[in-house]
């Protein structure tokens, strides 16, 4: 099937199937004329590959969680490794953005908004 094809199957746009193709996570066959042949197999690991990026694994855990699905003598304790770090990063993150926020907040309930000058938003971005 076309790249077309592929990518209506796949959800994914084109142009992030030839990214995926440059950088070897799919390898689909050409027809003698040049142009890219994606079979079953190339849909599937886009469709992996689409979900492993929607929950947030880099291109390169994706390279390393898709070599593992391929592995049908993988331990499932590489995969579980790399799930647990990528929670933990998430969780990071969440802690990070939740103070983030409450900072926010605070600016936010401490400037009156009104038409003064002052303003305890600009005055912490100044100082920070």
């Amino acid at each position: 099937m076309n790249i077309g094809e592929a990518s209506r199957r796949s959800g994914l746009p084109a142009k992030t199937i030839r990214y995926y193709e440059d950088i070897g996570l799919i390898s689909p066959d050409r027809c003698e004329n040049g142009y890219r042949d994606y079979g079953s197999d190339d849909v599937h690991k886009l469709r992996f590959l689409h979900r492993s990026r929607s929950l947030g694994f880099s291109v390169d855990e994706c390279r390393q969680l898709l070599a593992l699905y391929e592995d049908k003598s993988r331990a499932s304790a590489d995969v579980k490794e790399i799930a647990t770090s990528k929670l933990t990063e998430i969780d990071r993150k969440i802690r990070e953005l939740t103070e983030l926020r409450r900072t926010l907040e605070h600016l936010v309930h401490a400037c009156h908004g009104n038409d003064r000058p002052d303003c305890p938003i600009l005055e912490e971005l100044s100082e920070g």
